[in-house]
């Protein structure tokens, strides 16, 4: 029996010396495993794609085609990124049985990548796998989810102990397991894909910019019958928002609401992504009440709601986007920037 073919894909956007550390991290982690890495510099436009190759060759990384460093012609978000690289394959023009995506700024430790491996391997009714993510210092990092609903949305916004416990199978967030299991989704930083799954579901909705996109994928693979799976003992430290900037935020960016109001309307029809926002609503109303009367600021960010409602109104009135959904045998982006799309 052939051993399995993993095709590994790194993002790297203005992140080059971090990428370069996951590289190497990554490179260790495959060691007995037949495969590849791809690094795709999703249009930086600072020079990451010239110090990634430069270095890349001056480690004798190119040798043998272990790590292939590639261009994106441009910023298409995280999906788009990483589908650049997936659809590019093997160096030989083959497709492998797996591919792993891996953040820019996460690190696996040396069994991390084949414990996930293995899993898949043994386990075929698992489409997706993912790591136990952490920080540097140790300390866990939440990845572990349910999928969006009306319900989660208002346990979210209300932020009562009372309500989370009476909708503690509704809540988004789902504790850290101690041990591998089955969740609804995994967010991204360390996830690893059965390619057959992929030529059946397609690869990520490019239609989401950033956020939202894995939550997609991992539903249309729910949809289709497969399992996407928490291992604990595949360990990767992850330092977080580095790309996105995301914990110096003094606002929530238009691409997270954009993202948000694309994946309700997309997968549950229009009518239930209102409700879901009007869920919020409710629930994010009585949160400041709640914290009004206690003379607390909210937990949200400054502006949240009206944002929120402002943006999902005028996303009822536009036409309704198609999912962008590349297929592994589908062209890239073509000169003119049209996509394949597929309902």
């Amino acid at each position: 029996m052939n051993s399995p073919r993993l095709l590994t894909v790194i993002l790297n956007y203005r992140t080059p010396d971090m990428t370069v550390e996951s590289v190497d991290t990554a490179l260790r982690a495959m060691e007995g495993i037949d495969g590849e890495i791809v690094v795709v510099d999703n249009d930086s436009g600072d020079g990451s794609f010239e110090r990634l190759s430069k270095h890349a060759q001056a480690k004798g990384w190119t040798d043998g085609n272990r790590v292939r460093v590639l261009l994106s012609d441009r910023n298409g978000g995280f999906g788009a990124g990483n589908n650049f690289g997936i659809q590019t394959g093997l160096s030989d023009g083959s497709q492998p049985d797996y591919i792993y995506v891996l953040n820019s700024d996460a690190f696996p430790a040396a069994d991390a990548i084949r414990r996930l491996l293995d899993y898949l391997q043994i386990h075929p009714e698992a489409g997706f796998a993912g790591s136990y993510i952490h920080g540097p210092e140790g300390d866990p990092h939440l990845t572990t989810f349910r999928f969006p609903s009306i319900a989660s949305e208002f346990e979210g916004a209300i932020r009562l102990g009372i309500v989370s416990r009476a909708l503690s199978r509704k809540r988004m967030p789902v504790d850290i397991p101690d041990h591998t299991c089955p969740v609804d989704w995994l967010a991204g930083a360390s996830l690893m894909m059965r390619r057959s799954v992929l030529d059946e579901i397609g690869l990520f909705d490019e239609t989401f910019f950033l956020y939202f996109e894995e939550t997609d994928l991992c539903l249309r693979a729910h949809r289709a019958g497969y399992q996407t799976v928490f291992v604990r003992e595949s360990d990767v430290t992850h330092i977080g928002s580095v790309s996105t900037g995301m914990k110096e935020w003094r606002r929530v960016p238009n691409y997270w609401f954009d993202s948000r109001a694309y994946y309700y309307a997309k997968n549950h029809g229009a009518f239930y992504a209102a409700l879901a926002t009007l869920s919020h609503l409710a629930g994010g109303v009585l949160h400041r009440m709640r914290q009004y009367l206690q003379g607390r600021k909210p937990a949200d960010p400054p502006h949240f709601l009206r944002t929120l409602l402002r943006h999902d109104l005028a996303a009822m009135f536009k036409p309704r986007r198609r999912a962008a959904v590349p297929r592994l045998t589908e062209d890239l982006p073509r000169p003119d920037g049209s996509l394949f799309v597929s309902e």
